[in-house]
C-alpha cells in the first residue's frame, strides 16, 4: 500500500514496544498457496505456532479439519450441526436460536480466493492484498495496543470484544470490517476452545487493515513514544522477555 513499508512499521513496533517484542502476523487470501501445509485436525489455531516462528501456512477446505473453521474463514457454508454443537455441546450460548442470530448478524463473506494465508510480518515484502494485522498480545502490550488506538479516535467501538470462536473473532470480524471500510478494532481468543494454542497470558488484538492504514502514521506521535508511563510499561515487557 502507498506510503507503508514493512521494515519501518517493524522499526516503529520494535522501538515502541522494545526488541524482546514478538512481531505480529497477518493474514490475506489469494489463489496460489505461499506455503505447503498439512492438514490441521481441530482448531487451525494449532497452525499459528509455526507462523509465529516465521513460517507461514496456506489454508483451505481441505486442510482446516474444523468445520467451524472452514466457515468462518469463508470456505464453506455453516454446518447444520454448528448451532446445537455451540449451545447444547460447547455451552457457549445458551439457545441453538441464540447461535442462529449471532451467525446472521455476523454475516460471513464467502472467501473468493482459494487460499487463506497467516505469515509473520517480516516475512511479507509489503502490505498489498493484507486484510489486517493480528498481534498476539500480553496485557502491557494489549495496554499499548489499545492506547494507540484510541489516540485519533473517540468512538465507542473503536476497540471492540465481540463474542465468537477464535477464528470468528480473528478472522471474520476483520475481514468484514476491512471489506467495509471501517475503524473497529477486535480484542479476541476469550473462547475456550482456542486458548489452548496461546499461552496463558495471551490475548488477540486484530487491527483491520482499514484502520491499520492510518494507524500506520499515528504511533510516532502516540504515548507509545516519549511518555513516562509507557516507558516504564516497555521495560516491564523486555525485563519479562529477556
Amino acid at each position: 500500500m502507498n506510503n507503508m513499508e514493512i521494515s519501518i512499521f517493524i522499526t516503529n513496533y520494535r522501538e515502541a514496544f522494545g526488541e524482546a517484542v514478538e512481531l505480529p502476523l497477518v493474514f490475506w487470501y489469494s489463489d496460489e498457496p505461499v506455503a505447503e501445509t498439512e492438514k490441521i485436525n481441530g482448531c487451525f489455531f494449532k497452525g499459528l505456532s509455526a507462523v509465529r516462528k516465521g513460517m507461514p501456512i496456506s489454508l483451505n477446505a481441505e486442510i482446516i479439519g474444523c468445520g467451524g473453521g472452514k466457515f468462518y474463514t469463508g470456505f464453506s457454508e455453516m454446518p447444520e450441526r454448528v448451532p446445537n454443537f455451540v449451545s447444547l455441546k460447547e455451552k457457549y450460548k445458551n439457545t441453538p436460536e441464540m447461535v442462529f442470530d449471532f451467525i446472521a448478524d455476523l454475516g460471513v463473506m464467502r472467501a473468493t480466493k482459494k487460499y487463506l494465508n497467516f505469515a509473520r510480518i517480516d516475512t511479507i515484502d509489503s502490505f498489498d492484498q493484507v486484510e489486517a494485522v493480528l498481534f498476539l498480545a500480553t496485557p502491557d502490550i494489549l495496554s499499548g495496543l489499545t492506547t494507540w488506538t484510541y489516540f485519533d479516535n473517540n468512538a465507542e467501538d473503536a476497540v471492540t470484544a465481540i463474542f465468537g470462536s477464535g477464528c470468528s473473532a480473528i478472522v471474520t470480524q476483520a475481514i468484514n470490517e476491512n471489506r467495509r471500510e471501517g475503524h473497529r478494532t477486535f480484542i479476541g481468543l476469550f473462547d475456550p476452545s482456542a486458548r489452548p494454542y496461546v499461552e496463558a497470558n495471551i490475548l488477540s488484538f486484530v487491527i483491520p487493515m482499514s484502520r491499520f492504514k492510518k494507524m500506520y502514521h499515528t504511533m510516532r506521535d502516540s504515548s507509545l513514544f516519549d511518555t513516562h508511563a509507557w516507558n516504564k510499561i516497555r521495560e516491564r515487557i523486555n525485563d519479562f522477555n529477556s
